[in-house]
């Protein structure tokens, strides 16, 4: 059962990211969410190099919902991109599926200035 359900997983992310190719100009927003946190790094696959990292433990303040702190994280990662000079990305979710704190942390990025 468990095999049969990591392989499912393992489809999913090779058919999500597979056409997805970040550059130094449009970077690749990847996204790991584990049951806390959530981590976002900027990559660019051509260099094979991370041009920013943030993950939920560095905004977390008080008592915060995952989503708003997924929102918080897209904001931070926005911020830290613009001060590099990049402003368009592409957002390779992996495996999760689009709705609520990975759809956060794509709205966060958007209100940080971001085209995603």
């Amino acid at each position: 059962m468990i095999n049969i359900n990591r392989q499912r997983t393992d489809r999913r992310k090779r058919r999500v990211s597979a056409n997805i190719h970040g550059t130094i100009v449009c970077p690749r927003i990847c996204v790991y969410r584990s049951n806390k946190n959530i981590y976002v790094q900027a990559i660019d696959d051509d260099k094979k190099i991370t041009i920013t990292a943030v993950f939920s433990k560095t905004v977390k303040d008080g008592k915060m919902t995952k989503s708003v702190v997924a929102k918080a994280v897209g904001k931070k990662l926005a911020s830290e991109l613009l001060q590099v000079k990049i402003k368009q990305a592409v957002f390779d979710r992996s495996r999760y599926a689009y709705n609520g704190r990975v759809k956060a942390l794509a709205e966060g990025l958007r209100e940080g200035g971001i085209k995603v």
